[in-house]
Parts: C-alpha cells; structure tokens; sequence
C-alpha cells in the first residue's frame, strides 16, 4: 500500500473527545481518495495530521512502508514530500505563474527548474498565461495554478482541502473532471476533502465518510451509494428515506419483504445491514429518491408535498395515504402541482435493509 492510516487519533489539547477517533484507511499507488462528512466531522484534521501539521495521539500513519506519525515519532512536514492544495489557492500575488509553480523547486538547477515548470504549464494547460499574475486569472486558472504549484516537487502524495469551494457549480463539474485526468496522467495518488457528495463520487476511487471524528465507511463510491455501511451513513448519502417494512412467509413457501409500494421477492437483492437478520418480521427498508417512479398507472397513490426544480428534474417529497413520506426524481416534463395526487411505483433491482430503531 502506498498510504496507510492505522487506527489514527488526534485529539486537541484541552479536549477530553479526539477530532479523529481510530480512523484507518488505504490509497494504493495512483488511487484518488475522497473523504466527505459533515462540516466539523474531522475531514480537515485528518488531512492536517497526514501532511505532518497536526500531532496524533494514537495510531500510525504510514507511507509507502515508512512510518511518518505516530505516538514515539512524528516525520516533520517538509520532510514528508507531500504537496497540498487550500481552498483559498494561497498564490503568491507578485509573482508569476511561471514562478508560482517554480516557488517549491528553488533547490533544484535552473535548467531543470525551467524544465519541470514547463512540464507543469502543459500538464494543467497554462501555456498561454505563464507570464501572467494571479489577479489576471479566472478562479478555475488561479486554482489550476495552485495544482500545478503542489505537483511541481514531484510529491509522493497529493493533499487537496476542498479546492473548488470558492467556484460556481458549473466550472467545480468542469474542474473535478480536469483534475482526475491530471492526476491521472501524473500517476499521483492523492487524498481530497469535500463537502459535495457528486464531486466525491465523481473523483474518488475510494471514498469515506465522517462522522464525529470517526470513518463510517471506506468503499467505492458505487458501495458506499448502494451499500451503506450503516443507518447513519445510508441517510447521510443521496435523497431517500426510511419506509417501515415486514417480512411475510407466501403460500409457496418463499418470503417477500412488504413496502409501503408493494412486495419485494426474497430473490431480488436485498442487502441486510447491521445484525439484522432476515427472519425478523420488522425492519425498515432505504428508499432513494431513483429508486421511486412516477407512473400514474400505478395502484399506490402519493401526494405531492413539495417540489425542487433541479433543470432536468423535480425532486418530489410525498406522502402516501398512511402518512409515509417518500422522495422521488420526477422527469421536469412532468410538471405537477403541489397538493396534487400521483401514482408511484418501485423501480429498484436491489434495496438496504437495517433493523427498526
């Protein structure tokens, strides 16, 4: 493994509950890490602790099999050839582009300096403005700028805290995908903070999610939709909720699992989570907003609370006649009133199962 986090604690001065609580992970050589979780969760404080500004007080972090921190030892940060990449750029304002990028390559020869900074201006395609300033530059270039500042020293690891924060939506889309190819294509394994849960899923080989201090679940980003480690981390991802279901033994002999939308088959994929065995009756099933199909052919009824225009798409929140609430992504050709009864259907190949609470 390229980067290994082992049990990892910080706790702060002062403070009896640890920031980051027996947090362990892995990036192999050129993978692309995400970590999301609500603000204060201890995204930023893992990141700190990785690059070397945070002291830990339990655990190891590792790279590529030489220990960096721990409780006996701790590597300082400019020894750990790590490159960072902050939210708010910090590029140096009087200074080129060019000479941003060259600013962490000072002990090398001029010759090679100027190499490796046109290398860098090609990588992240800023060839045209190498002689320009940071306040010359749109805020997707500054930020390009910093990326190519951070990868210039060749680190053996990338440390991004939530860079596209401070872009409107459409250039985040646009630079989250120029991003990955430049990593990518620099063979950089990389660790990236976010609080935008399509960025992450967008970016990350393996993404994890936070929780007051600790790592719920470390998976794919196609696991952590589709198979939630837990409740608290099934109702943090995506739009859905948490419908009350009952396991029915049928006259055949097989067992369906009935929803507020109808029965599922024991043969459909039906992911129990937790301890939660399939013989107990009750249980609770995940219902996400795609899972939900407006069809008003469809015997279930639902009324329709309130709509959020998303451009392609309304996110519908119903209510069915027992009170149950449900989300749904409604095609935006379909434009329906608030108050307004429609018909909703299941449309799911595979659900998440977690005890009733």
């Amino acid at each position: 493994m390229h980067l290994v986090i082992d049990q990892l604690q910080v706790t702060y001065p002062g403070q009896t509950q640890p920031a980051v609580a027996q947090v362990s992970l892995s990036l192999t050589q050129g993978q692309l890490g995400v970590l999301i979780g609500p603000s204060g969760c201890g995204k930023t404080t893992l990141l700190r602790a990785i690059a070397g500004l945070e002291k830990v007080s339990g655990g190891e972090i590792r790279m590529q099999g030489r220990s960096l921190s721990s409780t006996q030892a701790q590597v300082p940060p400019e020894q750990r050839r790590m490159g960072m990449v902050f939210q708010d750029y910090a590029l140096f304002p009087h200074l080129s582009v060019a000479d941003n990028i060259a600013f962490g390559l000072f002990d090398q020869p001029p010759a090679k300096r100027r190499e490796r900074v046109q290398a860098m201006l090609d990588l992240v395609g800023l060839n045209a403005v190498a002689d320009g300033h940071p306040h010359q530059l749109s805020g997707g270039q500054q930020q390009r700028v910093a990326l190519a500042r951070a990868l210039a020293p060749e680190p053996e690891l990338l440390l991004l805290d939530e860079p596209f924060s401070n872009l409107d939506i459409e250039l985040r889309e646009r630079l989250a995908h120029e991003l990955r190819d430049i990593l990518q294509q620099a063979g950089i394994t990389a660790l990236f903070v976010t609080h935008d849960q399509m960025e992450a899923f967008a970016l990350g080989d393996r993404v994890g999610v936070m929780h007051q201090g600790r790592l719920w679940q470390w998976d794919s980003p196609y696991q952590v939709y589709h198979r939630p480690a837990n409740r608290w981390v099934a109702g943090f991802i995506g739009h859905g909720v948490f419908a009350s279901a009952q396991w029915q033994d049928t006259p055949e002999g097989s067992r369906t699992l009935q929803t507020p939308l109808g029965p599922l088959s024991e043969t459909m994929d039906v992911n129990t989570r937790s301890s939660t065995p399939l013989t107990e009756e009750s249980c609770e099933v995940l219902l996400r907003a795609d899972d939900v199909v407006h069809d008003d052919d469809a015997p279930v009824k639902a009324e329709i609370l309130r709509k959020v225009f998303r451009g392609a798409e309304f996110l519908y929140t119903l209510r069915l006649a027992n009170g149950q609430e449900l989300l749904a992504h409604v095609p935006s050709h379909h434009d329906h009133q608030v108050g307004e009864w429609i018909g909703i259907r299941l449309q799911a190949d595979h659900v998440v199962v977690f005890p009733t609470p």
